[in-house]
């Protein structure tokens, strides 16, 4: 049985929609107030509203609008009952939130099957709503264990700060860094093509392989060694087509050389501050791990200057949608950067409320990682 609020001043009407649809199995509340109506329905949440319109009064328009912007009405069903045949008058309906129309004078066959059609569309998008809800919660404890593996901040004897944002569909980024002995630090970060746990398995997968040191015969120091055997082990064709990026290196910090090596992974950026300002691009172009068997891949040395900082991050840190319709750069972080350390405030927070503010929806299309990593000394 399903709970139906009828809105019309017309006794007749109410007699004639109160009878056909108890006659349904229906249960009918009728009002001829559209204030009461849209009281009525904030309490009693029907599955099915029918409002009678007058074209002398666009006061109906106004119950249509404030009972679909009620978030726990929005998938109410509406139903105009009019006489009313142009399609202009049909436009302003259906902009104010309408679902269907029955013209008068009412037809009993029409009006039950409208009235079942609305009310299985009302059931239906209750359904998918609830599969959504249960999809949501399940990518945000996904999101949640991904951030419970992340490493903690690193304050001795450098510094490295980090900050992992998923998206609502929960994307694949995944980083770690950690000292292979007293004088070597690891540190990756990658991204899994896609979204969803589909792609975040792959990226903890790496993360607990590399982790474990669970690849056996590589040097875990040698970058090239490393990208060489993930390749291996994570070809596409038995990994569900899912192929990711990465970008590995192996900091010394006894001689301050940093040795890395990228997988088609956005460069990480090095900002050295003596005797001025200087800025980087730290690349190895090759292509994601994944897609072919035996990919050549380049390690690079560089010797790191004192009072600099490295930027590694994924992607989502610059493909924002800007107002516009196009898509933020890679150059144009970089000057964000550039910018926040020529004004001394390369704080993270600072840095991600910027990114926020030129992200032009309400939250960021994909996965959004960085990692900075503070060389003082």
């Amino acid at each position: 049985m399903s709970l139906i609020l009828v809105i019309d001043d017309d006794p007749t009407v109410q007699i004639v929609l109160s009878r056909a649809l108890e006659n349904q199995g229906h249960q009918v509340v009728i009002t001829n107030n559209g204030e009461e109506g849209v009281t009525l329905a904030r309490q009693l949440y029907p599955g099915l509203v029918i409002c009678d319109w007058m074209i002398q009064q666009s006061r109906e328009l106004d119950i249509c609008r404030q009972i679909k912007a009620e978030p726990s009405l929005s998938l109410v069903f509406f139903i105009f009952l009019t006489n009313l045949g142009s399609v202009a008058d049909c436009v302003q309906a259906l902009n104010a939130g309408a679902d269907d129309f029955i013209t008068k004078p009412i037809d009993q066959n029409e009006l039950t099957a409208r009235v079942r059609a609305g009310l299985r569309l009302h059931q239906m998008s209750r359904d998918l709503q609830k599969q959504k809800q249960l999809l949501e919660a399940e990518l945000g404890e996904a999101a949640d264990y991904v951030r419970s593996l992340l490493p903690p901040q690193l304050q001795e004897p450098l510094t490295i700060n980090s900050r992992f944002i998923p998206s609502r569909r929960l994307g694949g980024d995944c980083f770690d860094y950690y000292w292979l002995d007293p004088d070597y630090l690891a540190v990756y970060l990658l991204d899994t093509a896609g979204h969803g746990l589909g792609a975040t398995l792959p990226s903890i997968s790496v993360l607990n392989m590399l982790r474990s040191r669970a690849l056996d015969g590589i040097n875990y120091y040698q970058p090239t060694d490393v990208l060489r055997a993930l390749n291996n082990t994570f070809q596409m064709t038995t990994q569900n087509s899912k192929y990711f990026t990465i970008w590995y290196g192996v900091y010394n910090r006894v001689n301050r050389q940093l040795i890395y090596a990228n997988a088609g992974h956005p460069p990480a950026v090095l900002f050295s501050e003596t005797p001025t300002l200087q800025v980087t691009k730290l690349d190895t172009p090759s292509i994601p791990i994944g897609m072919f068997p035996d990919t050549n891949y380049k390690d690079k040395f560089f010797q790191i200057p004192e009072s600099s900082t490295l930027y590694i991050f994924s992607d989502g840190v610059y493909e924002l949608h800007l107002a516009d319709g196009s898509i933020w750069q890679l150059d144009y972080f970089i000057d964000l950067l550039r910018a926040a350390h020529a004004a001394g405030s390369c704080n993270l927070d600072n840095i991600l409320r910027q990114l926020s503010q030129i992200n032009s929806q309400d939250s960021f299309d994909d996965d959004l990682s960085i990692l900075q990593i503070r060389f003082d000394n």
